[in-house]
């Protein structure tokens, strides 16, 4: 007899694009045809030796054993000291925050504690499509917001979260900076989604992962602090995988009202005991100790990014939308005529250089490609040298 899957939330998960798309490029190597990935949002540098020492030094301090699943003490009073110094916001360590196996552990256990079946989650078009599943297994119902171009950069308008609202909405999803888009939502920006969340009586899930990694003149500001309104009613998410190259480690944070918290720690013990002691004694290091590392790889990162625009710059049917944040830099592409993904394919299979394409995030990023430079040295420039040949003959 064949099994069957029973749940029919299960039937509603999709592999994420950048799944998807990794398949394709490991038949290519399996095939012998090598593929330049400028795909994956992993950066290149190695975790900072000052950071892997802690780790050792735990291990060698017999720090292996199970830890506090609401996260070791150490790492939270860390996570309320970096949250209150560089974000101007006040979390109880022993209440307040908790520790999670990622930012990705993090979302899932916030939506499984705040979300009823039937609500509805307003989420950005486009955004980071490994949103989507988790809001389904929670039971929620996703309600796209329409995201528009202005100036070469995506916005969320107030007209467009009006109209996806509805008497059933929830939740609201918020990603600064914004993945894939590179948006840094400024202050007026954030004032006006904190005024359109607080009028309806919404909870803000607020995923910050990218907070370290900004360009220019652009900063990141955390919505909670706008107002104690906001802070009531908002879930911080973080980890430390982009800011300090740490993304193996699996360890990220939680801050927001005591009640949420609480429950969320219900929903997390069900399925994990948090990121391993040394892990945490580590991470506790990286978030109080020097900031310079932070600092030397955004600047790395800035240097990328030029080099993406400037390579790319003068092309026919194609033009990049500098990213204020985040390592990933939008292609419009909507010149050529041609479906992002048929653009994508064509650049993999014809070019072999490996992006996602825009539609892959949502209907509103159709038209568009998703360019990483999260990777440096030959790998970026190969495959950008690649990427503007294979433009440049659609």
């Amino acid at each position: 007899m064949t099994l069957v899957t029973r749940n029919p939330r299960s039937a509603l998960l999709k592999p994420t694009a950048i799944n998807t798309t990794l398949a394709e490029v490991r038949q290519l190597w399996a095939k012998g045809t090598p593929v330049i990935s400028l795909m994956r949002g992993e950066p290149d540098f190695r975790t900072p030796q000052h950071i892997v020492d802690a780790c050792t030094s735990a291990l060698e301090a017999g720090r292996t054993t199970y830890p506090d699943q609401r996260g070791e003490k150490g790492l939270r009073d860390a996570v309320a000291l970096k949250l209150a110094t560089q974000n101007g916001l006040n979390y109880d360590p022993a209440t307040d925050i908790l520790v999670t196996t990622g930012a990705t552990l993090g979302i899932q256990t916030a939506l499984m504690a705040a979300i009823a079946d039937g609500d509805g989650v307003l989420l950005p078009d486009p955004v980071y499509d490994a949103y989507q599943s988790p809001i389904r297994l929670a039971g929620g119902v996703i309600q796209p917001v329409r995201a528009t171009v202005m100036h070469d950069r995506f916005v969320l308008t107030r007209d467009a979260l009006e109209a996806a609202v509805t008497p059933t909405s929830r939740a609201l999803v918020l990603n600064t900076p914004w993945n894939p888009v590179g948006t840094v939502f400024r202050d007026t920006e954030l004032w006006d989604i904190a005024d359109f969340v607080i009028r309806h009586n919404l909870l803000l899930l607020s995923d910050e992962i990218y907070e370290a990694i900004v360009y220019d003149d652009h900063r990141h500001v955390s919505p909670a602090s706008l107002s104690p309104d906001m802070a009531s009613r908002t879930i911080l998410i973080n980890s430390l995988s982009k800011t300090y190259a740490m993304t193996g480690w699996r360890v990220g944070y939680c801050a927001g009202p005591a009640p949420l918290i609480s429950a969320m720690l219900l929903v997390l013990q069900q399925s994990s005991r948090g990121p391993a002691t040394f892990v945490q004694d580590a991470a506790a290091l990286a978030l109080s100790d020097s900031q310079d590392c932070v600092n030397e790889m955004r600047q790395e990162y800035a240097r990328r990014r030029s080099q993406v625009v400037k390579t790319l710059s003068g092309l026919a049917h194609a033009r990049v939308l500098a990213p204020e944040g985040g390592f990933f830099a939008m292609v419009d592409v909507r010149a050529t005529g041609m479906p992002s993904d048929d653009v994508r394919r064509q650049l993999l299979y014809e070019h072999h250089v490996a992006v996602l394409h825009g539609s892959a995030y949502g209907p509103g990023g159709e038209g568009t490609l998703r360019v990483s430079f999260a990777s440096g040295g030959d790998t970026l420039a190969d495959g950008l040298d690649r990427l503007a040949q294979g433009l440049s003959r659609l």
